[in-house]
């Protein structure tokens, strides 16, 4: 079974310092992080890597640096599964639009975005659209987030509600 802490809108150094030891512990045995954008500083991917591999896209908040070392949206293939990786990716009551205008020849699995800071995760057309939350931010959500995944016969997702 393979493991993926997935991370969004972390606003460092703007919300936070940096990735609280409380994340820490519960990406401890990841195989993967994938984080949603609006990371502000690259120096959040120098932390997250020290923890696991990182795979990450740029938000509307970024820096230029970060914009320009990131793309927008990823495809990312594990095992069987394909995985697409957004920061905002539009009117979310739209959901066959954003699957036809971002990938539109992408069958995918689970859609990981970010930008509402509100952790979700529902299904449509057997696509899960899922959202970690903010991890350093409570201004549109009752509580900060971040979330796992399980990749194995089948795909489990899990909203971590965070502490501190």
């Amino acid at each position: 079974m393979l493991k993926v802490g997935v991370i969004s809108d972390t606003h460092i150094p703007i919300n936070s310092l940096n990735i609280s030891s409380e994340i820490k512990k519960h990406f401890k045995g990841v195989d993967l992080i994938l984080h949603a954008g609006d990371l502000i500083s690259l120096d959040v991917l120098n932390d997250l890597k020290k923890i696991a591999p990182v795979t990450a896209v740029s938000g509307n908040m970024d820096n230029f640096d970060v914009k320009a070392k990131l793309p927008k949206k990823q495809v990312i293939k594990i095992d069987k599964y394909r995985i697409g990786l957004i920061h905002d990716p539009g009117n979310l009551k739209k959901k066959e639009e954003i699957l036809k205008n971002y990938f539109p020849t992408d069958k995918l699995d689970i859609l990981i975005y970010g930008h509402t800071h509100v952790p979700a995760c529902d299904t449509y057309k057997k696509t899960i659209f899922f959202n970690p939350g903010s991890a350093t931010d409570t201004i549109f959500a009752p509580y900060k987030s971040v979330g796992l995944i399980y990749l194995n016969s089948t795909l489990k997702t899990n909203i971590i509600k965070l502490k501190d």
